[in-house]
């Protein structure tokens, strides 16, 4: 079961980190431009200086497919660098009509293997179930996303209750079918992440939004987590990986990935101890 998985590996690891690969040719070192698999390269060096760090990694499958029949090659390429003790997640956002939906889950979960994938639930139940039957794979559905826009419709009020809440409501109850069901809460929105963690409290969260776009980490750690500080992933992508943009971009990437989990942690351990 995939929340075994995780949670297993919180505990071994003693970490909450995922490490967004958003590989993007613009924005790689340019030393690497001369070598001929320039994006594999970066992601290698990056898997390898972080793998006893991350407890998961998560490709934004938009850096992979924009390039073509090449992109599909490096996506696999990099899935195969990444050890068996990391956790794989497409962040895809997938979410279509039975048929299609079918098709995006075999590609992801079959085709590439990855042990979850992030989905939309706007289109309903019958758009998701095809990645809910796969029951040992995590479905993380977005619920409160950390982009501005997140406001046109995740707030708006439904029987006195904004449109986030309904729909971690709804994941919970098909949690308690299939098993597999997380949650995507945006780390741009500290002041909501409590509410939702009250209504799913056992769910997963992938909480994106920490770095570059300036979310709370203090508060994403403090409401984010359960009880015991578990139960969520802290997602990081360009704060970790263009921390530097010269030959030492690795080390800097690790560098910044450790400094990152020791604040995690010194937050959960402060969660805790205040719960006591």
């Amino acid at each position: 079961m995939f929340k075994n998985k995780l949670a297993r590996l919180i505990q071994e690891k003693k970490s909450l980190l995922c490490i967004g690969l958003d590989a993007d040719i613009d924005r790689i070192p340019k030393f690497l431009l001369k070598e001929k698999d320039p994006l594999l390269i970066f992601n290698r060096d990056i898997v390898q200086a972080t793998k006893d760090i991350a407890v998961a990694y998560k490709p934004n499958i938009a850096f992979y497919e924009s390039l073509g029949y090449s992109g599909w090659q490096l996506l696999e390429r990099t899935l195969e660098l990444i050890p068996s003790d990391c956790l794989t997640i497409a962040d895809a956002k997938r979410g279509d009509i039975g048929n299609t939906s079918r098709k995006y889950a075999e590609i992801f979960f079959q085709k590439y293997k990855f042990d979850a994938i992030t989905v939309s639930p706007y289109m309903g139940f019958d758009s998701i179930l095809s990645f809910l039957e796969f029951e040992d794979r995590g479905v993380f559905v977005l619920c409160l996303t950390s982009n501005k826009g997140s406001s046109n419709f995740q707030y708006l009020n439904i029987d006195s209750e904004p449109l986030y809440l309904k729909v971690a409501h709804r994941v919970l109850q098909w949690d308690l079918e299939y098993g597999n069901c997380g949650l995507v809460v945006g780390a741009t929105h500290p002041e909501d992440l409590g509410s939702i963690r009250d209504v799913a409290m056992g769910l997963p969260f992938l909480i994106p939004g920490i770095g570059a776009q300036g979310g709370n980490l203090q508060m994403a750690v403090q409401y984010g987590t359960d009880k015991q500080g578990n139960c969520a992933l802290i997602s990081a992508s360009r704060s970790i990986i263009y921390a530097s943009t010269e030959a030492d971009f690795a080390t800097v990437a690790r560098e910044s990935a450790q400094n990152l989990n020791i604040t995690i942690n010194r937050i959960r351990k402060q969660k805790i101890n205040d719960l006591i």
